[in-house]
């Protein structure tokens, strides 16, 4: 009687599949796709049905009648890559351009490499960077938040906090007069005074930006389900966040009238959505945990340098981007030893 079964590896499995860890994420970004909502109102919707739905099609359409191969828009990954390009965007964003972020996300960032677990980039920042590069007027008219469901959002705009601080120092005022006393602006042939938002309303979402900018709490939410359903681990969020907090605490410690703290850095712009959501891309990341580290590391001194000295108020899509380009080396210096392998001294 034959009692033994030999086969090739792997012989041990895990309980997760590419559908259930995307599905996961899904539900991580629930919260602050809630925000946004509550925030933006019916924009908000629009973009990100928009983004889901073009880039299913998108990918189905390339795997049926270019790859010919067995459909993967059921596995959750497109619904991901969607929602990601409209946390993005901001939400007064026209259809045909998300549609053209869709099909860059899709169709170049992702199935040109042949598809789910194989793409070097993480697809969404690969569109939003085109969107960013090809239409700046309209990547960078960002809705101030109003009243859920009023409509008010995409007929107001406003300057990012973060972009609006930048600008100001480049024009020689101190963080402390920006912050305290406003800037006197005018919108309509009227002069109003734009003042940046109290750090709650930072923290909550209370501000202008794209959707996935808007609450720290709500990704952080989304971030710890992640980490209790082991879909990510901590050690590029942490090093990431923890390495930006340091580099701008020693910006700030240095001189705090031309660099601004390092809870503003954390509850502004994309830091907090690219920590958690897409800097921990399993596919575009290093495999080790040495490897994550170095990665997160990277990524925030790249957001900094970029956000204080670069064109750029903020730097998250083309530091992680520039990162992911580095993982096949970090992966090859960093690979983990093999089981029986023998280590040679000297």
């Amino acid at each position: 009687m034959n009692l033994l079964t030999v086969s090739g590896s792997p012989h041990v499995h895990g309980g997760n599949s590419t559908k259930k860890i995307m599905f996961g994420v899904i539900y991580a970004m629930i919260p602050a796709l809630l925000v946004s909502v509550y925030f933006f109102g019916l924009g908000a919707i629009k973009v990100t049905l928009v983004a889901v739905l073009a880039c299913v099609f998108f990918e189905w359409v390339i795997q049926k009648y270019l790859i010919k191969g067995p459909s993967t828009i059921h596995d959750g990954s497109a619904i991901v890559s969607g929602i990601l390009l409209a946390f993005n965007v901001p939400s007064n964003l026209p259809i045909w351009i998300i549609i053209i972020g869709a099909l860059v996300t899709i169709g170049v960032a992702k199935m040109s490499f042949g598809g789910v677990g194989k793409n070097p980039f993480n697809p969404a920042l690969v569109g939003r960077v085109f969107l960013l590069l090809s239409f700046p007027v309209q990547m960078t008219s960002w809705p101030k938040p109003a009243v859920l469901f009023s409509g008010l959002a995409d007929a107001v705009t406003g300057p990012t906090a973060l972009g609006h601080l930048k600008e100001e120092i480049g024009r020689g005022r101190t963080v402390t007069d920006v912050m305290e006393n406003g800037t006197k602006m005018i919108v309509d042939g009227q002069e109003v005074l734009y003042e940046i938002p109290q750090y709650m309303d930072l923290f909550l979402g209370n501000m202008g930006g794209s959707l996935g900018e808007m609450s720290a709490i709500a990704l952080v939410l989304g971030g710890i389900y992640m980490l209790f359903r082991k879909i990510i681990s901590w050690h590029i969020p942490v090093t990431y966040i923890g390495s930006v907090v340091v580099f701008t605490g020693i910006l700030w410690a240095i001189d705090p009238e031309a660099y601004v703290n390092p809870a503003f850095h954390l509850i502004t712009g994309g830091l907090m959505l690219g920590a958690i959501f897409m800097a921990t891309d399993m596919v575009s990341s290093p495999m080790s945990n040495k490897g994550q580290l170095i990665f997160g590391l990277g990524c925030g001194v790249l957001t900094v340098i970029i956000r204080v000295w670069g064109a750029y108020p903020e730097g998250v899509s083309f530091a992680i981007l520039i990162m992911n380009a580095f993982v096949p080396l970090i992966n090859n210096g960093l690979k983990p030893k093999r089981f029986g392998e023998v280590v040679k001294n000297g």
